[in-house]
């Protein structure tokens, strides 16, 4: 099973103190070695990508861009033999939107070409690779395309988060409707850039937490004995994160996300969580 964690912070430049913050708290390694590594940021309106060919040695902290941003996505996961890295590494990007899935579609190989029918000529572009997951994202992207808000810097996170879910149900359904045996598991994370959305959608699972502010960062030097007249100490006092991780370290205090629900998160950090479609 791949891993995922996905960071939304109120200050682009305390992103690096955020995932110092996770070093304890989550890790990287998935269930079996990763192959393919990706990083997604945004910064100055660019998004920013990286890709690694392992999981060795990767720690939240590592994962920090150059430059400051307010979210970052990575997933970590192994790409069968022959699969080219270039293509089908995680996450996807189609435009501002970030794109990771946890699982597999069931019966892919079947549901493949109907799927990728159904899709706009525009989205049957976009996907290069060969995974379901790019063609999950797709879908995804589809449902949003249809309310004509895809690039709407004000789309409100529970409108986005609904239309997630929706995807992750309409998939599981086909590939039921196919003949799969066992359900789908879909567990989807996307973003913007302005908000971040997690939908749980099987037995493996997927948490969240939030992150309040502190006087206390050793990525900066600020402690309780720096004065109070340094601007780091109010502004480490006022960040604030919520953070989504498929794989812990430690538990206490994260929410484990319950099936077929959906994590929706704006600008403002508050956290709702949807009920299943």
């Amino acid at each position: 099973m791949s891993a995922v964690l996905a960071v939304l912070t109120s200050d682009p430049n305390l992103l690096r103190c955020e995932l110092h913050r996770l070093e304890g708290q989550v890790r990287l390694q998935g269930d079996t070695r990763a192959n393919a590594a990706g990083v997604g940021a945004y910064a100055d309106g660019e998004v920013l990508m990286r890709r690694f060919s392992s999981d060795e040695g990767l720690t939240p902290e590592s994962l920090a861009p150059p430059q400051e941003s307010g979210v970052l996505l990575c997933h970590v996961g192994k790409l069968p033999l022959g699969v080219s890295p270039e293509e089908n590494t995680q996450p996807f990007r189609v435009r501002r939107w970030l794109f990771a899935h946890q699982g597999a579609l069931e019966g892919f190989e079947h549901l493949r070409a109907p799927l990728l029918e159904a899709l706009p000529e525009f989205l049957r572009r976009q996907v290069r690779g060969a995974t379901d997951s790019e063609v999950v994202f797709a879908h995804f992207l589809k449902r949003l395309r249809e309310t004509g808000r895809t690039e709407d810097p004000r789309l409100e996170a529970e409108v986005a988060g609904a239309l997630l879910a929706e995807a992750a149900l309409a998939l599981d359904r086909a590939a039921a409707k196919a003949g799969a045996v066992h359900p789908s598991l879909l567990n989807l994370v996307a973003t913007n850039g302005q908000v971040l959305l997690a939908t749980r959608w099987g037995e493996a699972p997927l948490y969240y937490t939030r992150l309040e502010g502190t006087d206390h960062c050793e990525v900066c030097g600020v402690g309780p004995s720096t004065p109070e007249t340094q601007p780091s100490v109010g502004a480490h006092r006022r960040r604030r994160a919520v953070v989504v991780a498929s794989h812990l370290k430690r538990p206490a205090g994260w929410v484990e996300l319950p099936p077929g629900a959906t994590l929706a998160v704006g600008g403002d950090l508050q956290v709702r969580q949807l009920p299943a479609p």
